[in-house]
């Protein structure tokens, strides 16, 4: 029981440099910028969630990108084909397959071969093998091609990362600081934009392809000629027929023309562009000449003269923003497929300003009545506890910082939750040396057995939480896991604080002092629950499970019936935060909103009478329509009173609330399904079977806690419902650890009496974790504000809940299963033995 004074000096360089990484995240700029270089000057980055901006998931248009696909191989075809004086009857497209008709079969050898110059290889594994087309022969004079499915996500998979280096470049134009832009999954790029952003302008920026063409006007009814429109509606003759590919432009800007004073932007090609722009104006002259983008006429001129210069203007009644826009995006060029913006959320840099306050100002208020518990429960010892939570606290923050992660709203809900859940292995420190104090012990024979027997219990309850915890960082995303990976560090450093740390310190105490032994007493002479208590908890068994049945059937019933009030996330749509100066006029918005005819209309009001939750069905027409409705409501919710301010903005499609859904309810049940795995393998089948059940008692109650309530079930609802899940097994655990402890010491007792034991034993501990976890997530739940109350509200019903789980289902499930395994046992015996005596007989007869 001596402390290594080399395990001493490495505990004290871990803290050290912890500090030293975290510091940087309190003090201002001013002051770190005149620290000396060789300190940590990296300070953890905050979500948009804290800091206001824009984040957005871009998905390559897969039916798009096939069309543009299957389009160029009917050209290219035609044309090597033509070159090789390869005879056909027709070439024409079938849906994304090309029919070639060859007017001799003698021929069809050498256009197939001519044809597999147009495939291009596929990588398949490690080495490339395969192609992008698959070209056959249904009959002599036929041939069929179509684009392989490995050659199909060839070509998705090369357009995203070709479209990471444009939006970048288009960011860049328009002068966005520290965007994050990444590639999410096969086929999918997430923008991240800080600071104040115009969504309608953000999607025309990074959505739009900018596939710029000048086209010469036709006639009406022609072949070969497609009816464009303009902003305005107006129809065009346009012939398909590209003279000249927006390609050829090196640079484009916003101007102003010097006769109309509109603003235009003028254009600029390259030396090959400008010699077949000049040429165009020369043999055109009279004619209307068509710039296009995006299959869409921005304008029409007539040519007037030749224009040699190689330089042009397009004029469109554009506003000053809309012609920036159009000209980075020309500069940045055009993007290789469409991208649809599938999830689009805002928020207003004054939101996450108070997002910030809010999310301190609840922290300190929970930290601090965690201190003060401990305090109460175990006087000056309880200091040593609180030190320990301190120095977790500031290597959580340092972790954070050296792995880069991104702190959001929910990230600050998991240190705050993770404050609570910390103490919990000093709770059964504590609680385990008193046991061994009151067995005479001396004060190092205490601290040694107290800890030793305490690890146990301290390892199952982590791992339980961090499997919840993997599995959330796994199946979430966004803000949901930054929550994830706050939560698991504290968990992972608190078995460092609280256990390592913490004896050492002990140990030092002890030692200096020269205590012969250890008295852990609470600050004023109250025991919460006093010493040698020994309630008949499975007396009341049947009134327990009685209860609980008849919430989780009712919890159900309201699951069913009103059902639960699905945010954004799982059912798509659009969906506003509205503030308002004074108390907001819900009738006046319900009947100006229901008139811009979006379809059904939902407000809620929630954190005060000036806020409310507008919430529209997602609009038909695609992203341009979900802009569009999002402007409308803008304009009409200012128009109502003005002075309404739209906070944040969230557009989910339906492919994203399906995944995410999905996702939840997987998560979910692989928690569970690994708390089964885990609890089984260190346990014995009864005790997991019961954990289980008990589990799923709790989460039924919760979810008819969120029905009840009609709270948003959302994304962080499944964070609360997996984290409650971790909790739950977590405090079981601890439970069951007593029980298989007594069942070694005491064989012979009945296992009702060995249950009542172990729960009288931990109950101390049960009770004070939960209440450190409820103080540390109550001033959350109250004054936290929308942004977390699907998850802190739901954690402080769902901690009274595992804890009296523990007690009256967890334990009377358990006893139930064991009375049945030793019936079962016993009639297996008395079976044997009676069969055992007939044998006997038998061989007495013979």
């Amino acid at each position: 029981m001596r402390n290594s004074p080399w395990l001493v000096a490495s505990y004290a360089l871990i803290i050290l440099i912890g500090v030293l990484v975290a510091l940087p995240n309190v003090i201002p700029q001013s002051t770190l910028d005149r620290l000396p270089s060789w300190l940590p000057h990296s300070r953890v980055s905050l979500g948009l969630d804290l800091r206001g901006g824009s984040h957005l998931v871009l998905e390559v248009d897969r039916a798009d990108l096939i069309n543009e696909r299957v389009q160029s191989l009917l050209q290219d075809a035609r044309r090597v084909l033509r070159d090789k004086n390869i005879n056909t009857s027709a070439i024409r497209r079938s849906g994304d397959t090309i029919t070639v008709a060859l007017r001799d079969p003698a021929q069809r050898d050498a256009a197939v071969t001519e044809l597999q110059t147009l495939a291009n290889p596929v990588g398949l594994g490690t080495t490339v093998g395969g192609s992008d087309l698959s070209i056959t022969t249904p009959s002599d004079n036929t041939i069929s091609i179509a684009q392989t499915e490995a050659g199909i996500n060839s070509h998705i998979s090369a357009a995203v990362d070709q479209s990471l280096e444009i939006i970048r470049q288009r960011v860049d134009q328009v002068g966005v600081a520290e965007p994050t832009i990444q590639r999410v999954g096969s086929d999918r790029v997430l923008v991240q934009l800080p600071g104040e952003q115009d969504p309608s302008r953000l999607r025309q920026l990074l959505g739009s392809t900018a596939k710029m063409s000048f086209h010469l006007l036709g006639q009406q009814g022609e072949s070969g000629v497609t009816m464009l429109a303009d902003e305005e509606g107006n129809q065009y003759p346009v012939l398909d027929r590209v003279e000249l590919s927006g390609d050829r432009l090196t640079d484009a800007r916003a101007a102003f023309d010097q006769q109309t004073n509109e603003p235009v932007v003028n254009f600029r090609f390259d030396s090959a562009g400008a010699n077949r722009f000049a040429q165009i104006t020369q043999q055109n002259v009279g004619r209307p000449f068509a710039i296009v983008l995006d299959n869409k006429v921005l304008s029409a001129p007539v040519i007037r003269t030749p224009i040699t210069g190689g330089s042009g203007q397009i004029s469109g009644g554009f506003t000053v923003e809309e012609a920036n826009t159009l000209a980075a995006l020309l500069r940045a060029g055009a993007l290789p497929a469409k991208l649809t913006v599938i999830e689009e959320r805002t928020v207003g840099a004054d939101l996450g300003s108070d997002a910030i306050e809010m999310g301190i100002f609840t922290g300190l208020i929970g930290f601090g009545l965690v201190v003060a518990f401990m305090l109460f429960l175990y006087g000056t010892w309880g200091i040593l506890a609180n030190v320990a939570l301190f120095i977790n606290v500031i290597l959580t923050f340092a972790g954070l910082t050296l792995i880069g992660s991104t702190l959001t709203l929910p990230g600050i809900a998991g240190i705050v939750l993770g404050i609570g859940l910390a103490v919990d292995a000093n709770v059964l420190i504590n609680e385990r040396i008193k046991e061994e104090t009151r067995k005479g012990r001396s004060a190092f024979a205490a601290i040694d057995a107290g800890f030793k027997r305490a690890y146990s219990t301290i390892v199952d309850s982590n791992v339980t939480s961090l499997i919840a915890t993997v599995l959330l960082f796994w199946f979430g995303s966004g803000p949901v896991r930054g929550f994830a990976v706050t939560m698991g560090l504290g968990i992972m450093i608190s078995m460092f604080t609280a256990v390592s740390i913490v004896r050492v310190v002990m140990i030092f105490i002890a030692a200096r002092r020269k205590l012969k032994k250890i008295d852990i007493k609470p600050l004023l002479p109250i025991k919460l629950v006093p010493d040698g208590t020994h309630i008949h908890f499975m007396k009341g068994r049947f009134v327990g499970i009685g209860v609980s049945a008849f919430l989780s059937i009712a919890s159900i019933i309201l699951f069913i019936t009103p059902g639960l009030n699905y945010g954004v996330d799982f059912r798509g749509g659009i969906q506003l935060e509205v503030t308002t100066q004074n108390q907001t006029d819900l009738a006046a918005f319900r009947s100006g909103l229901d008139e811009l005819g979006l379809g059904e209309v939902a407000l809620q009001e929630f954190g005060g009478n000036n806020r409310v939750l507008v919430r529209v069905e997602r609009q038909p027409g695609g992203e341009q329509a979900q802009t569009q409705a999002v402007e409308k409501l803008k304009a009409e919710v200012v128009k109502i009173d003005s002075t309404a301010k739209v906070e944040r903005t969230e557009v989910v499609g339906p492919k994203v609330s399906g995944e995410l859904a999905t996702a939840g309810v997987l998560a979910v049940v692989f928690a569970s399904l690994a708390m089964l795995v885990y609890i089984w393998a260190r346990f014995e089948w009864p005790f997991a079977v019961g954990a289980i059940a008990t589990l799923v008692l709790d989460v039924t109650k919760t979810i008819g806690f969120f029905a009840l309530t009609g709270l948003d079930f959302n994304l962080t609802a499944i964070a609360a419902l997996l984290t409650l899940v971790g909790y739950s097994v977590n405090d079981k655990v601890v439970v069951y650890d007593r029980m298989r402890e007594n069942m070694r010491l005491y064989k012979k007792m009945p296992l009702r009496e060995l249950i009542d034991l172990s729960i009288n034993e931990t109950l101390a501990r049960s009770l004070y974790t939960s209440a450190t976890a409820f103080l540390a997530m109550l001033p959350m739940a109250i004054w936290g504000g929308s942004a977390v109350e699907s998850f802190a509200i739901p954690m402080v019903f769902g901690i009274v809940v595992a804890a009296s789980s523990s007690v009256f289902i967890a334990a009377p499930i358990l006893l139930f299963l064991g009375d049945w395994r030793t019936r079962r046992k016993a009639q297996q015996a008395q079976a044997a033995g009676e069969t055992a005596i007939e044998d006997g007989e038998r061989a007495k007869q013979a």
